[in-house]
């Protein structure tokens, strides 16, 4: 777990995939995390403590952890008003044949699954625990056999937002268990799903606009070099 940056508010990991962010029974990246920063118990609330945003499990990238209450307060209201700029790698399933475009639905849980999301093309917004208003912003970076490499833009930050609206408009991102389709099978040597969190920008406490960057992991980097 590599740290991009770090002041008196902020840590910014480069998270591995495969490692949890965090999860109930004390373990994943923030008890790592906490235990090599103890001050961190201090804020926010366990398991989650500083956590100011989450990734997936099995999703590379660009993580932020508030060092105190405050700037906890101060980042995630950034994200609720959606003043962050959030960037991420995706090579999807299928050569899209549109150059880009801009998925926005409902998105709320799903009735297959208590882990799946699902999107909804109609209907009314939830303010509380129902379906909820989802935009992102796609475009093709290059089109493989098969494949297509993708840079996202969520506008929002729903739970999976970016893997349920991939898979919504039948391109599910490659190496996804859970939004794949039937039969759908992945690149070789693949062994979890493609996508990083490449890019964020966002303001810092003194009042600086920052932005950080995430290359592309090697297994990912190999991969599309092997396509």
């Amino acid at each position: 777990m590599k740290t991009i940056y770090e002041d008196e508010n902020i840590i910014v990991l480069d998270k591995p995939a495969g490692i949890a962010v965090f999860s109930d029974n004390n373990s994943g990246l923030m008890a790592e995390l906490t235990q090599a920063n103890p001050e961190l118990e201090n804020v926010g609330e366990p398991p989650r403590y500083g956590l100011i945003h989450r990734l997936d499990k099995d999703t590379s990238g660009l993580l932020l952890v508030a060092k105190n209450n405050p700037a906890l307060s101060f980042f995630q209201k950034q994200f609720r008003t959606r003043e962050v700029h959030k960037k991420y790698i995706a090579l999807v399933a299928g050569e899209i044949k549109e150059k880009e475009g801009v998925i926005k639905t409902l998105i709320g849980r799903s009735k297959d699954g208590i882990k799946q999301q699902a999107s909804l093309s109609a209907g009314p917004e939830s303010k509380k625990s129902g379906p909820r208003l989802a935009e992102t912003f796609w475009k093709v970076i290059k089109r493989y056999n098969g494949y297509s490499l993708v840079e996202t833009i969520p506008k929002t930050g729903r739970k999976h937002q970016i893997r349920v609206h991939l898979s919504r408009i039948g391109h599910p991102i490659s190496g996804d268990k859970l939004y794949s389709f039937k039969n759908q099978t992945a690149p070789k040597g693949l062994k979890r799903q493609f996508l990083h969190a490449s890019e964020l920008t966002i303001k810092l406490v003194n009042g600086e606009e920052k932005t950080f960057s995430s290359p592309l992991p090697d297994d990912l980097k190999q991969l599309l070099q092997n396509l």
